[in-house]
């Protein structure tokens, strides 16, 4: 992918077991910069920080979790590494999660 274009994800949710949220975080390597999202299951979000934490009140049924994400990073070299960590939440602590790498290439 390349800067401004956006990245659409998805996140099957196949734990059986109790949570309270959902967490999407990106990373991208070397950079303070950010991926904002822009778009959580059908409906426009403005969330510009790396985190995006849903509740499962908020997700009722919906699965997968479908996002779409976008980043104005230009990476310094030919590309930048990109990390998408995603957490499931009960009570405070991390019992499941799942990660993604993309890269990020000048456009």
């Amino acid at each position: 992918m390349v800067a401004g274009q956006e990245l659409h994800g998805s996140v099957s949710m196949n734990y059986a077991g109790r949570f309270d949220s959902l967490v999407i975080n990106s990373q991208i390597e070397n950079s303070s910069d950010v991926f904002s999202y822009v778009n959580l299951n059908g409906k426009k979000i403005n969330h510009p920080y790396a985190r995006l934490s849903i509740f499962k009140t908020e997700l009722g049924s919906s699965n997968p979790v479908r996002f779409t994400a976008v980043t104005k990073h230009v990476p310094p070299g030919q590309y930048s590494s990109v990390k998408f960590r995603v957490s499931i939440i009960q009570e405070h602590k991390e019992v499941a999660s799942d990660i993604a790498f993309v890269k990020v290439a000048k456009s």
